[in-house]
């Protein structure tokens, strides 16, 4: 008997982005194909898998703290870690008792082929665990991901990498460089997709989506991201797409035109600004200013007055004086955003950032991390509160019955109701 048929059950864990949770999906599923049964977390399982982030120092401790708790609930499986800790930290991880097996961005794919020599118990706990890793650089493979079952919506990783360099970012360090899909085998996978019959709605992820197009395979192509919208629009199957996040200097007056007139793209951009000081971006190294930003939220506003506009915020980067963190709340205080997604500035290894001074100390880091959420709430209630009376598209959640269900409406106003199953996964008309 080899390892993998002694290994039956595998549990995964998810950290971070959407395109994790994609990920972690489309891993799963080849697990399946091997024999395997899925487990929930909490679940005592033969192998645990779990998926990393590190953006910010929370998910690393947040890692640290699952393998504990899996030694207390199964002291006898396997546990691996992959995903962006797993690549920029495979020694440290190593170092984390009752870790087994450590995975890079090269490998993650690759886990049935690597738990055929792994098996639990077999593993000394007391030792380090085996690292599967390399460096970033020979990281150049796409592997295309989804999510499915887990949500209605399904999370479709059509891009991975990135060319920028943001000062206070690992994700080049643990993503690799840009690279994509093409637009003729992401066009079939939507197929593939829209013939299930059960998928409404797809989130487009990536770490840089408006880069689609770039890669070392796509040398003298002209593919574009614009070029993907058009042609998913015209997929029979597909109710809804929403892109999950774009960079403001990518996302150019053609693509909200577009989106604008468009059949089945979702009024609702998800756009990061990180910070509403010039000089501050500058510092952050970030490819665009302030005035870009607004230029983009008012062409949007003028041809979809009711889209919903996300922003990201990073509060207490180094050197962010009290007048910049101002020019910051000033600047989205007028700005005609929906909602905020604010994160605090966090010191990441090996990164530009560590270089500037002077650090803002975490007291003041985390309460203008509160200022911002609070004015993060009332511009979501000003959002809703314009849309009152007015009848919306909303899809309802379908995976988990409970007295309540949630649905969006097309443009991402959170809808709460009593749980009816004849609702769920479907797209129903919803006065506000």
């Amino acid at each position: 008997m080899d390892a993998v048929s002694a290994h039956k059950t595998v549990a995964f864990h998810t950290l971070g982005c959407k395109l994790n949770f994609s990920e972690t999906s489309s891993i799963s599923r080849l697990l399946e194909k091997e024999g395997f049964a899925k487990k929930e977390f909490d679940e005592v399982a033969d192998v645990y898998v779990i998926n990393t982030c590190s953006v910010t120092d929370n998910a690393d401790k947040e890692c640290r703290y699952l393998v504990r708790r899996i030694q207390r609930q199964a002291p006898g499986s396997a546990v691996v870690i992959m995903g962006c800790y797993a690549q920029l930290k495979p020694t440290e991880i190593a170092a984390i008792p009752g870790v087994d097996l450590v995975l890079g961005a090269a490998e993650k794919f690759n886990l049935a082929q690597h738990l055929r020599h792994l098996v639990p118990g077999d593993a000394d706990k007391n030792s380090r665990a085996k690292i599967c890793s390399c460096d970033i650089e020979a990281v150049t493979g796409f592997h295309p991901s989804f999510s499915l079952g887990d949500r209605t919506r399904t999370f479709l990783k059509v891009q991975d990498g990135c060319d920028y360099s943001c000062s206070f970012c690992t994700i080049p360090m643990a993503r690799g460089a840009s690279r994509s899909n093409t637009v003729a085998e992401t066009v079939n996978t939507v197929q593939e997709l829209a013939a299930r019959g059960d998928v409404r709605e797809i989130v487009l992820t990536g770490v840089n989506l408006g880069d689609f197009g770039k890669g070392p395979d796509a040398a003298g192509s002209s593919e574009s991201f614009f070029h993907l919208m058009q042609a998913l629009d015209d997929i029979e199957g597909i109710d809804r797409y929403r892109i999950s996040s774009i960079e403001p200097n990518l996302l150019t007056p053609e693509m909200i035109d577009w989106v604008a007139a468009s059949r089945r793209f979702m009024p609702h951009f998800h756009i990061p600004l990180q910070s509403g000081s010039n000089h501050i971006l500058g510092l952050m190294r970030r490819r665009y200013k302030r005035e870009l930003y607004a230029e983009r939220v008012r062409r949007i506003k003028s041809v979809m007055p009711h889209c919903a506009i996300g922003v990201d915020v990073i509060v207490g980067f180094p050197g962010e004086t009290a007048d910049h963190f101002r020019e910051t709340v000033d600047f989205l205080t007028e700005l005609d955003v929906s909602y905020l997604h604010v994160f605090t500035y966090s010191e990441r290894d090996k990164t530009k950032a560590l270089e500037l001074s002077p650090v803002i100390p975490v007291h003041d880091r985390n309460e203008r991390n509160k200022f911002l959420r609070n004015l993060s709430y009332r511009k979501m209630q000003d959002f809703i509160r314009r849309h009152e009376g007015q009848t919306r598209k909303v899809l309802f959640e379908g995976h988990v019955k409970t007295p309540m269900m949630e649905g969006y409406t097309d443009n991402y106003i959170k809808i709460t109701t009593p749980y009816r199953e004849e609702w769920a996964n479907r797209i129903l008309d919803w006065t506000l």
